[in-house]
């Protein structure tokens, strides 16, 4: 999917990945709909990058509703969406009030169905298009305290899978990214929060096994891989292998309904 020219609407573009999404894409060629919770955050963004602010509560199901024609009306058809918006939550499932638990599976799974729901029929029709999805270790890794984060992130693993089979042949294309740690502020409350994490993290970084990676590096990566069409991207590279594993009955079923290879 070629970036210049393009209109991306981009989830979580206030902080961490998500802003430094703003710049690469914007330097790619991109017209960027910046949307996040606070004004104040992207409407100065959205100004400099020239794109347009869009301030929604993703875990509003009011806000979220028609979220794709407004960013449509404003700027045109959406060629790229990405589900970069995410929230953490650090404590065992009987201590979590509900009210957690429904924020943390609307913005982490429920909305970003919901905007992939509004922006395909467009995309298809047109015949051209891009889905970018921000999944998680955590959604193949069962980590002690974060049960409702890891759910959701797994869940939106296998749904953007089962997105992939259902739009081959119509031009759009997906691209899962799954993250281990990355210095952002959201690594940083989850390590000052949650002790367990923080000791496993130690002892994967220890044994060499995993390391944090800068947002930079994801945002270009994934800038790369809209471009090129591919399918995954994964840090750290050290534990690709394990991805992998998880990803093979995917692939394999791929295979025998479609009786093609899947690319990378």
């Amino acid at each position: 999917m070629k970036l210049r020219g393009a209109h991306v609407l981009l989830t979580g573009a206030s902080k961490g990945i998500g802003r430094c999404l703003v710049d690469d894409l914007a330097a790619a060629g991109a017209t960027v709909a910046l949307v996040a919770r606070s004004a104040e955050l992207i409407e100065p963004l959205a100004d400099r990058v020239g794109g347009s602010a869009h301030p929604t509560d993703l875990a509003d199901s009011a806000q979220v509703a028609g979220l794709i024609e407004r960013v449509e009306q404003a700027g045109g058809p959406v060629d790229v969406l990405i589900n970069n918006a995410g929230i953490e939550n650090h404590a065992l499932i009987d201590q979590l009030d509900e009210a957690v638990i429904e924020q943390t599976t609307a913005i982490n799974f429920t909305t970003p169905q919901r905007l992939c729901r509004q922006v395909l029929p467009g995309m298809i029709e047109r015949g051209r298009g891009h889905i970018v999805n921000v999944s998680s270790s955590a959604g193949v890794f069962p980590v002690p305290g974060l049960s409702t984060y890891c759910a959701t992130k797994a869940g939106l693993s296998q749904f953007t899978a089962c997105l992939r089979a259902d739009l081959a042949g119509t031009g759009v294309g997906t691209t899962l990214v799954r993250l281990g740690p990355v210095d952002t502020a959201m690594w940083d409350r989850l390590m000052d929060a949650n002790t367990t994490m923080r000791r496993v993290s130690e002892r994967l970084e220890t044994l060499k096994i995993s390391v944090s990676v800068p947002p930079e590096k994801v945002s270009g990566d994934i800038v790369r891989a809209i471009g090129s069409g591919k399918r995954h991207v994964m840090h750290p590279k050290r534990i690709v292998p394990v991805y992998m594993l998880g990803e093979a009955n995917r692939r394999s079923t791929e295979v025998l309904l479609t009786g093609v290879q899947p690319r990378a």
